[in-house]
């Protein structure tokens, strides 16, 4: 098996074979806490209209993402952990937008297949690709609207290539080099409050989800589902 990183909007289109594109604050630790609550199903748009229309059309209840962080005009929900963690979400469909992860997930044409990643779901991410045995595994970290790199996608990226090759570094390690970023400062900010300090800590729960989250096209849609380890 060969591993390749690769970063932001260019790492996502040259992805090739299985790629795990990664947004751990926040979106695909957002996902990952949804699913854990109940959902069904997440279509995943690069585009904050297209998940508008998605839903005025029937294809899913629920809106959830963010632009510049906060939650978008018409959107029922942030692109927060927390508040994913407190809903009534079982058994919805729900359509989400952000700015890095879900237009990685659709910019990442070359590949075969697409898994999305964030730190809690780590471990389950490998162990559900390992099944499979790909040839290549494209791993992208997608930092800042997919334009600027940043420690808590690329410290991810580089755990699960250590996960991969059986290396398991320490969790503390990580996380305090992640803490460390400038990313990580945005989180309990009083004057961005829609950066909450308990998303940052949602997202730093290494391990702690037990499914992996793989992506696949369905009538034109990129769907989302869980998968169990």
């Amino acid at each position: 098996m060969e591993i390749r990183i690769g970063s932001l909007l260019r790492g996502a289109q040259e992805a090739e074979g299985t790629a795990i594109i990664i947004d751990v604050f926040r979106a695909f630790t957002t996902a990952a806490i949804a699913f854990s609550r109940g959902v069904e199903k997440i279509v995943l748009v690069a585009e904050i209209e297209e998940a508008l229309q998605l839903r005025n059309a029937g294809v899913g209840q629920i809106c959830m993402g963010e632009v510049a962080g906060m939650r978008p005009e018409g959107f029922d929900y942030g692109n927060s952990p927390y508040e994913l963690s407190q809903a009534d979400v079982a058994g919805k469909t729900l359509i989400q937008s952000t700015r890095a992860g879900t237009v990685g997930v659709a910019a990442a044409g070359r590949a075969d297949q697409i898994y999305v990643g964030s730190l809690v779901i780590a471990d389950a991410t490998v162990k559900a690709i390992s099944r499979e045995n790909p040839d290549i595994v494209s791993i992208v970290a997608m930092g800042a609207e997919a334009k600027v790199r940043a420690d808590e996608d690329e410290q991810c990226g580089l755990y699960l290539r250590n996960l991969f090759q059986g290396r398991r570094p320490s969790h503390d390690s990580v996380r305090s080099l992640i803490l460390a970023g400038e990313e990580a400062q945005k989180y309990g900010d009083p004057d961005r409050p829609h950066f909450r300090s308990e998303d940052r800590e949602a997202a730093l729960q290494i391990d702690s989800i037990p499914f992996a989250i793989k992506v696949t096209r369905e009538d034109g849609m990129l769907v989302a589902r869980k998968v169990s380890i």
